[in-house]
């Protein structure tokens, strides 16, 4: 894969999957714009990167002057934007529906949702002006299945499914390509967050439990996620759009 003088834009940047993106593209050579909430955090996760042709931008997925903002920012500094990976995302209170408040409903889907269809939105209106681009969006195996306790993050991830096939849909005809990964668990902090609501529910050693549900028997690391990203966005990938891949270790074979 060759993405030498193709811009990308990463949000969700300073997170396990969104830093190890960022080291896989900046690898082949594209020039990388990172956003993230906290530009403090951003910089730290960065600290270890030698790269001149690297963006650093603050904002917040779920406001969509701050989306339009690191849009505009992103093709003011590079011309354009040739691969966009829409992967802010947070797993919210782990809790039976039952329990579940309005504001982890309305946390949940302000991030997963909404800032997903607003980086789309934005995105492909600059996408749609060069007829070209891709975009992978991150979803999850949680967007395939069910999962007690996780009701909310369940249901934003069906709907990041949805967004991927409706938005292929309208950016064939400009040469966009839209698609979706959908890992298992993946070895980041946020997979330590799941870890910490399942033991506030009762549940003895997660990690264990979680992993014993793969065939592989482990979670999946963040590197591995980047590279299938790397793929679906490169001309290796050329006709592949309005799909969703799952990256999780076997789980998916005993499922629809």
């Amino acid at each position: 894969m060759n993405f030498k003088d193709k811009v990308v834009l990463i949000t969700g940047a300073a997170g396990g999957i969104g830093i190890a993106a960022a080291k896989k593209f900046l690898t082949e050579g594209a020039k990388v714009a990172l956003v993230d909430l906290k530009l403090d955090s951003l910089k730290k996760a960065v600290e270890e990167m030698d790269a001149t042709d690297l963006l650093l931008l603050d904002g917040n997925v779920t406001q969509e002057e701050d989306v339009e903002a690191f849009v505009n920012q992103t093709k003011e500094t590079f011309g354009r934007i040739d691969v966009f990976i829409n992967n802010a995302g947070i797993n919210g209170d782990f809790k039976n529906l039952t329990e579940q408040t309005t504001e982890n409903f309305d946390a949940v889907m302000n991030v997963n949702v909404k800032g997903v269809f607003y980086g789309l939105k934005h995105v492909m209106k600059v996408m749609t002006e060069q007829k070209s681009g891709v975009i992978v969006n991150t979803a999850s195996n949680g967007g395939l299945l069910g999962a007690p306790g996780m009701a909310l993050y369940v249901a934003s991830k069906h709907a990041v499914i949805g967004l991927t096939k409706s938005a292929a849909l309208e950016g064939a005809p400009n040469n966009i390509r839209v698609t979706a990964v959908a890992p298992s668990g993946v070895d980041t902090q946020m997979m330590r967050s799941i870890e910490s609501n399942a033991e506030l529910t009762g549940a003895k050693d997660p990690r264990k439990q979680f992993e014993a549900s793969v065939p592989l028997n482990r979670y999946a690391k963040a590197e591995e996620i980047a590279n299938l990203m790397a793929f679906l966005a490169s001309d290796e990938a050329s006709f592949i759009s309005g799909s969703y891949y799952r990256i999780d270790g076997g789980q998916g074979a005993s499922s629809v």
